[in-house]
């Protein structure tokens, strides 16, 4: 939508053009996450290879917003609202052709998980899921609306996304050190936490972009950020794991044969 009316009445089409692209990348990229997560916990191997085959759209589009934003840079020679709303897109298309990358490698990673019994104890990583997916909705909305507010709002939710993926590492950590037979699923599980993390870092840089968008001048804040180190996180899982391993140590000198007196 563009700000204000120009002398020139295709310059405002070409800006309306440019940010219809944005939201139309930012509605494939929030249908392939939502498949990507139904893919994991339906374990639809089918589902999550629709997801990465309809990668490249988003990619195509990423490319056309670059090509379009340079055209617009070199012919109109923006200036001011119109030179921020264009360098925002640049860069908006990028996070959003980033965050679909990571929802393919979620349903990458869903169809090799999909070979495996399930774990019924994950409760973690769709509940990440829906915070991504609410939090990359709220972001397009925000820039849609030009809300800085609202964008605002996304930017700080995104320590609770941090949160989750510190409490899944935690969970799947002890869950390995219990059953090392549970490694690969959870190493897969880890990986998919990861890309959900970063996805939702990706749509914290996009709010970064609305507000500089709407203010003209960057967020002087730091990012909301979850401060639990993971070396607390793995000793913290030790330290549950010890007491049951001691027992275990017990339970098996007890088993343990005597060995028999070679004197006679």
């Amino acid at each position: 939508m563009a700000t204000q009316q120009h002398i020139v009445s295709s310059y405002d089409k070409e800006l309306e053009h440019l940010n219809e692209t944005i939201l139309q990348m930012g509605g494939i990229a929030g249908s392939q996450l939502d498949q990507a997560m139904k893919s994991v916990l339906k374990r639809d191997s089918a589902m999550a290879k629709e997801v990465v085959e309809s990668d490249y759209k988003v990619d195509d589009l990423e490319h056309e917003v670059a090509t379009f934003t340079v055209r617009l840079l070199a012919l109109r020679q923006p200036m001011a609202v119109d030179l921020r709303n264009i360098v925002a897109a640049l860069k908006i298309s990028s996070d959003i052709e980033r965050i679909a990358d990571y929802a393919s490698n979620v349903a990458k990673r869903s169809i090799a998980l999909a070979r495996f019994p399930e774990i019924k104890l994950v409760q973690t990583l769709p509940l990440m899921g829906r915070q991504v997916q609410q939090m990359f909705k709220d972001v397009l909305d925000a820039y849609a609306q030009r809300n800085s507010e609202k964008a605002m709002q996304v930017w700080e939710s995104d320590e609770e996304v941090d949160e989750m993926y510190t409490s899944l590492f935690r969970e799947l950590l002890t869950y390995m050190m219990e059953d090392p037979r549970s490694i690969t699923v959870c190493t897969l599980l880890l990986f998919m936490g990861k890309n959900l993390e970063r996805a939702g870092d990706h749509i914290t840089n996009i709010s970064e972009n609305i507000y500089f968008l709407v203010h003209g001048k960057p967020v002087y804040q730091d990012r909301p950020k979850f401060e639990e180190s993971y070396y607390q996180v793995m000793k913290q899982a030790e330290d549950n794991a010890a007491p049951e391993s001691g027992k275990t140590a017990k339970k098996r000198a007890k088993k343990a044969p005597r060995k028999k007196s070679t004197k006679e």
